[in-house]
C-alpha cells in the first residue's frame, strides 16, 4: 500500500498526539487480546482463557512510539588505500529517525476479533503503510451447533496477512514504533519475521500448545506460476509449533517451544528479511553515501534463502520470582534461485544448501513494584555459510563467518504505558574476507550505547 499521502500521515499523528489521553482512559476491553502496554509483556500466544463478557461490537485504537539516541563506533581492518569499503559512514552521537505504529482491533462478534497494524514512521518506507491484518477466532457461536461449540472449545483459528507464529523471539521484538515488549534495543542478529498470507490452526489445552499453518510463502500476494527448465514452481510454506506453556507455582513459569518453517520454492522469501520497518542500530557497518530508507538492516544477517528454507528453533523460558531467562537455538539451511540452478538458461547444476545457525541466550532481573526496573545482559552468536557473487552463470564463492553480539542493558517503566529503557552492545564479524561484496564486514566491530524511550497503548 505504497502511496504517496503524507499529509495523512502527518494528520494522523497529530491526531493520536491529541486524542492520546482520552482514547487511553475509553480503551474498550477485547476478548483474547495482548494489551501493548507493560501488561502485554512474557505473553505469547493468547490463551483459551474467556476473562471478558462480550457485550456487543467494540472498537479499540492503538499506538506505539519511539524515539532514540545513539551513539555507536564502527570500524573494520581495511585501509582506505586498499579498497572504498574501508570508508564507513562516519557516525557521531544523536537521534534517529523515530518511528510509529498505528494499531486498530476490532471486536466483530464473540470469540471473533480484527487485528490490523499500520506503520506511520518507519526506516525503510517514509509513507504511511499497512504491515498486516488478520481475522481471529477462538468461538464459533455463529454456526450455531452445539458440536461445533464443543469442538471449538480448544482450538483458535487466525487468517490473513499477518505475522506470521515461527518461534518465540518474534513476541520479543521490536516492531517499528512499537518497541514496549523488547527489554533490548535491537532484535537477534538474525531477526525471523515476516508477514505472509495464509492460516494458522491452534489446539491449546492445559499448557500445551499445537499449531500447524500454511502460507503463499512470501511477504506479499503474487499469482504468478513462472516456468522454469527443471519444472519448479512457486510452493507454499509449511510451520508449525509444539510447546508447553505452564504457570507451575505462584513464582515459576515455564515454556519451552519448537517451532519448524519450510518452503520449497518461493518466488521471494523473507522469513530472515521481512522486516520492513528497519534496525534500530542506525548505519552500523554501513559505506557513505547512506540513506534511512536504503540502509535500514544495520547490524542484522540475511542468511539469502530467498527460493528454498528449512528451519527450526528452540525457544526455552524460564522466570522465577524477577529472574527471566530466554533462549534461541535456530538451525536453517536454505538456496537462493541462482543456487538452485533455477533461471532462463541456467549454465550448471544446483548447489548444496547453505546453513545458518543461531544460538541467544538472555537472562534479566526484574524488580520494585509490579517490576518496574529491570536489567540483565544478552549474548547472541551466530555461523553462516555467505554466498558472494552467485548467478545463473557463476556459483560465486563461498565462505563460512561468525558474528556475535554482547547486550548489557536495562530499563524503567515511568507507567505500563512509558518505558525509557538503554543498552551497551558490542558486536564482531569474523570470517569475513578482504575482498567481495561484504569486504566492508572484514575485521568489522561496533559498539557503544543506544537510549530509547518507548510508549505504546
Amino acid at each position: 500500500m505504497k502511496t504517496n499521502i503524507t499529509k495523512i500521515k502527518l494528520l494522523s499523528i497529530a491526531m493520536l498526539m491529541v486524542f492520546s489521553s482520552s482514547v487511553m482512559a475509553q480503551q474498550p476491553a477485547i476478548q483474547y487480546f495482548r494489551p501493548y502496554d507493560q501488561r502485554g509483556i512474557n505473553v505469547f500466544e493468547t490463551t483459551k482463557e474467556d476473562t471478558v463478557e462480550y457485550d456487543g461490537f467494540k472498537l479499540r485504537i492503538g499506538a506505539g512510539f519511539t524515539q532514540g539516541y545513539q551513539n555507536l563506533k564502527h570500524s573494520n581492518g581495511l585501509t582506505a588505500a586498499s579498497t572504498p569499503a574501508a570508508n564507513l559512514y562516519e557516525m557521531g552521537g544523536g537521534f534517529p529517525l523515530a518511528q510509529a505504529n498505528f494499531n486498530i482491533d476490532v471486536q466483530l462478534y464473540d470469540g471473533v476479533s480484527l487485528n490490523l497494524v499500520s506503520y506511520m514512521s518507519s526506516h525503510h518506507h517514509n509513507e504511511f503503510w499497512v504491515k498486516g491484518g488478520y481475522l481471529q477466532v477462538d468461538k464459533v457461536t455463529f454456526l450455531n451447533s452445539e458440536f461445533m461449540d464443543n469442538l471449538w472449545k480448544n482450538l483458535t483459528l487466525k487468517v490473513g496477512h499477518m505475522e506470521i507464529n515461527y518461534g518465540d523471539a518474534h513476541f520479543r521484538r521490536s516492531d517499528g514504533g512499537h518497541t514496549l515488549w523488547n527489554p533490548w534495543i535491537e532484535n537477534n542478529i538474525m531477526d525471523a519475521f515476516t508477514t505472509e498470507i495464509g492460516a494458522e490452526l491452534y489446539w491449546k489445552k492445559n499448557g500445551i500448545i499445537a499449531m500447524i499453518a500454511m502460507t503463499d510463502g512470501e511477504i506479499q500476494g503474487n499469482v504468478a506460476a513462472p516456468s522454469q527448465p527443471d519444472g519448479a514452481k512457486r510452493k507454499p510454506a509449511i510451520y508449525g509449533k509444539l510447546g508447553y506453556d505452564k504457570q507451575l507455582q505462584d513464582n515459576l513459569r515455564v515454556r519451552l517451544t519448537g517451532s519448524f518453517y519450510s518452503t520449497k520454492s518461493s518466488a521471494s522469501n523473507t522469513l530472515f528479511g521481512g522486516d520492513r520497518t528497519g534496525s534500530n542500530y542506525q548505519y552500523v557497518m554501513d559505506n557513505a553515501p547512506v540513506s534511512v530508507t536504503g540502509n535500514y538492516t544495520s547490524g542484522r544477517f540475511n542468511p539469502g534463502f530467498r527460493d528454498n528454507v528449512t528451519t527450526f528453533v528452540i525457544n526455552p523460558f524460564v522466570k522465577f520470582s524477577g529472574l527471566e531467562v530466554f533462549g534461541t537455538f535456530e538451525f536453517a539451511k536454505g538456496k537462493n534461485q541462482f543456487e538452485n540452478g533455477e533461471g532462463t538458461n541456467p549454465a550448471r547444476a544446483a548447489i548444496d544448501d547453505r546453513k545458518a545457525d543461531q544460538i541467544a541466550a538472555e537472562a534479566l532481573y526484574r524488580f520494585g513494584k509490579n517490576e518496574k526496573f529491570y536489567f540483565g545482559g544478552r549474548y547472541i552468536t551466530l555461523n553462516a555459510t555467505v554466498a558472494d557473487g552467485v548467478t545463473a552463470a557463476s556459483a560465486g564463492t563461498q565462505y563460512d563467518v561468525t558474528i556475535d553480539r554482547l547486550s548489557i542493558g536495562g530499563g524503567w517503566f515511568i507507567t505500563r504505558n512509558v518505558l525509557l529503557k538503554g543498552e551497551y552492545v558490542n558486536q564482531n564479524y569474523d570470517g569475513f574476507p578482504n575482498a567481495g561484496a561484504n569486504n566492508r564486514f572484514f575485521e568489522g566491530n561496533f559498539k557503544g550505547f543506544v537510549i530509547q524511550g518507548a510508549i505504546s497503548f
